[in-house]
């Protein structure tokens, strides 16, 4: 049994990577390629097409149920996680929760391959922000697979490549271009002792290819209930992994690892910043118009309360668009600063 299941993850500047490594990779690779790329849910991916076109290999879009075929690249349709079925033989295509606010996920992708296919499997994880990919590496690792980094200096985004390599490690680490020489070496060699595979991943896998109306009571045995609230739906957020590296997930199933939180969070307290500080400039200008009017019937007491009160509410959208350029400043300083 030779290392015959090789998952890849990227996200911004993932055309070029993917391209790279499938321009290199021989005719007869004796392995199945399956590819995620984070890419808008209502788009339309030319990625196989592309990668087609980059090397000797066929790319396609995953289709629901198709045979696991090696020499061939499996890519994730937009909107739709890519899973393997519990043998490992056969694809499953699925609208499951986000994970790490997009879908298809490359953790929901590693994490299956890592459940259903063991120490068969080959991890990349390519350029790309945040830490979609980084869980799903450690999955693979925890099952005996192997995992494989871009070189974060090679990296036209290093933060998806850096951030698995210090969740998960890395049993190679290095340039796109040098990849596939690597993973035809790999494809090529005898897969490790099958190991446990942990339950609770085996869980994590089956909110996976769940579609959001068919959640069960499975959802709330996954982690412990933290005080934080999902963004996404305002759910309660379980802690899956408190240390070294905090993720959490919700009832509904959203699952994010704590740099991509962190990230959501700042986004929607700057959203809900900016509809206070509208809400408030245009409270100020209702109670001038008040004002006026109550200026022209001659009423003077009431035109000093709408006078006291515009002036309240300019106060605090003032107060209200200092937060916001604060809030702003700090996101621009990166995170590992």
């Amino acid at each position: 049994m030779n290392h015959g299941i090789i998952v890849l993850g990227a996200s911004a500047g993932g055309v070029g990577a993917l391209s790279t490594v499938c321009r290199g990779l021989p005719n007869d690779l004796p392995a199945a390629l399956f590819v995620v790329l984070h890419v808008p849910p209502g788009g339309q991916s030319m990625l196989p097409d592309i990668l087609s076109r980059a090397g000797p290999l066929k790319a396609h879009h995953a289709v629901d149920g198709e045979q696991v075929q090696r020499g061939t690249i499996c890519v994730a349709p937009p909107d739709h996680h890519l899973l393997f079925d519990d043998s490992g033989d056969r694809i499953l295509v699925r609208r499951g929760p986000q994970e790490n606010r997009v879908r298809p996920a490359v953790d929901a992708l590693f994490r299956s391959a890592a459940v259903s296919c063991g120490s068969k499997v080959v991890g990349v994880v390519l350029t790309g922000m945040l830490d979609d990919g980084a869980e799903g590496l450690a999955a693979i690792h925890r099952c005996g697979g192997i995992t494989v980094v871009q070189d974060p200096l090679d990296a036209e985004w290093p933060d998806m490549p850096r951030n698995a390599r210090e969740r998960a490690g890395a049993d190679h680490c290095l340039p796109s271009a040098e990849m596939p020489a690597l993973l035809q070496r790999l494809a090529q060699s005898d897969a490790g002792p099958s190991v446990e595979i942990p339950g609770e991943l085996q869980l994590e896998v089956r909110i996976s290819r769940q579609e959001i109306t068919a959640m069960s009571k499975d959802i709330i045995t996954v982690g412990a209930p933290s005080a934080l609230g999902c963004p996404e739906c305002g759910g309660v957020l379980n802690v899956v992994a408190e240390t070294p590296w905090p993720r959490f997930r919700c009832q509904v199933g959203h699952a994010y690892g704590a740099k991509t939180l962190v990230a959501h969070q700042a986004e929607s307290l700057e959203k809900a910043l900016g509809i206070a500080y509208r809400t408030q400039r245009d409270q100020r200008n209702l109670y001038l118009a008040m004002e006026r009017a109550a200026r022209q019937r001659d009423h003077a007491q009431e035109a000093a309360r709408w006078q006291t009160a515009a002036g309240e509410a300019q106060h605090f959208a003032d107060l209200i668009g200092t937060a916001v350029d604060e809030l702003q400043k700090n996101a621009a300083r990166p995170l590992d600063a």
